[in-house]
C-alpha cells in the first residue's frame, strides 16, 4: 500500500515529547480564563474565551454506508474498501478547523507553531502531542469534554449526516466550490500572502450541515488508529491500539491545500505518527446533545 502521510520532520525523541506534554499540563492547571457559553440542546453551540468565539454544530446521529461508495468511483483506493454500514450517535462538531487566534486564546500566548500565520488561519504544523494538549486546556477553559472525532464521526459529518446529498467531496461534486486544494490555493497570490496556500477558514462552501472546510485546506486530525476496515456493522466505532508505540499509525482526514481532488473526497484516508510534525489541523467534538 502506498504510504499516504506527509512528515515535515523526522521523528522526535521521545522523552522531549512527553516533557512538553506534561509542562503544558501543568501551566493549563495555574490559569483561569474567561469563558461564555450560549446555545440549546438542539441548536448550535457558541462558546467564546477572551473575545474568540467559535460555534460547535449539533449532528443528528443514524446509519450511513462508509468507505467506498459508488460516487467516489474508480478512485477509492483500497483502504477505503469494503464500505460498510456504520451507526454513529449524536454529537457537536466545530463549523471550522481550530483557528490560531482561538489557539493562542486557550493556550495564554501571542505565538502558535503555525509556519503561516494569521488570526483566521487554521493552526497547522503541530504534533498530535500539540492538539491534545490544546484539547486539554480547552477542557479546563470550560468545563467541556472536547475531543476529537472518531473517522467514523468524522466521514459522517463530511458527508452531510442526515442531510447527505450523496456528493463525492463535502458539501459538492465540484471541487472548487467547497476547498481549497492544489489548483486553486496559489491563484492570484503572493508567495508572501498569509493565505498562500491554507486560507482562511469558512471562505469556501459549507456543506449540508453548514460546516466549513472538510474538503481541503488542512488534513485533520482523527482520534481512530489506522486500520483496514471490516465488512460488519459497526456502531459508534473506535480503533485504538492496546500497546500504542512511537510508530502507531492514526488516520488524517479531509485532504488539504496542496491536495489534488482525489485526495480530497470524503473517503479518502491518510495517517501520521504521534510526534510527527504535520501539515494537519484540530476539528473538535462533543458527544450528545
Amino acid at each position: 500500500m502506498k504510504r499516504k502521510s506527509r512528515l515535515l520532520v523526522a521523528f522526535l525523541p521521545i522523552l522531549t515529547i512527553l516533557m512538553i506534554s506534561v509542562s503544558a499540563a501543568l501551566a493549563c492547571k495555574s490559569k483561569t480564563e474567561t469563558t461564555d457559553m450560549t446555545g440549546t440542546a438542539d441548536s448550535t453551540k457558541t462558546f467564546t474565551i477572551k473575545g474568540v468565539s467559535f460555534a460547535m454544530v449539533p449532528v443528528e446521529g443514524g446509519s450511513f454506508i462508509m468507505g467506498a461508495t459508488e460516487e467516489q468511483g474508480s478512485e477509492a483506493d483500497d483502504d477505503e474498501k469494503p464500505a460498510h454500514k456504520v451507526t454513529v450517535s449524536d454529537f457537536f462538531i466545530s463549523q471550522t478547523e481550530v483557528t490560531q487566534e482561538l489557539w493562542e486564546a486557550v493556550m495564554d500566548t501571542t505565538d502558535n507553531p503555525s509556519e503561516f500565520k494569521g488570526p483566521k488561519l487554521p493552526v497547522q504544523a503541530i504534533t498530535r502531542v500539540d492538539c491534545y494538549d490544546f484539547i486539554e486546556k480547552l477542557n479546563q477553559v470550560t468545563g467541556e469534554k472536547f475531543r476529537l472525532p472518531t473517522e467514523a464521526e468524522w466521514e459522517y459529518a463530511a458527508r452531510g449526516g442526515k442531510k447527505s446529498k450523496g456528493y463525492k467531496y463535502s458539501g459538492s461534486n465540484t471541487l472548487e466550490e467547497v476547498a481549497w486544494y492544489e489548483s486553486n490555493a496559489f491563484e492570484g497570490l503572493d508567495e508572501n500572502d498569509p493565505n498562500y496556500g491554507i486560507h482562511d477558514v469558512a471562505t469556501k462552501k459549507p456543506n449540508e450541515l453548514g460546516i466549513y472546510d472538510m474538503t481541503g485546506n488542512l488534513d485533520e486530525y482523527c482520534e481512530d488508529c489506522y486500520a483496514d476496515y471490516s465488512s460488519e456493522e459497526q456502531t459508534d466505532p473506535l480503533k485504538t491500539d492496546p500497546e500504542p508505540t512511537v510508530e502507531t499509525e492514526y488516520v488524517e482526514r479531509g485532504g488539504s491545500w496542496s491536495s489534488s481532488p482525489e485526495f480530497c473526497r470524503v473517503s479518502y484516508r491518510s495517517y501520521g505518527m504521534i510526534h510527527n510534525k504535520m501539515f494537519s489541523g484540530i476539528r473538535l467534538v462533543l458527544s450528545g446533545k
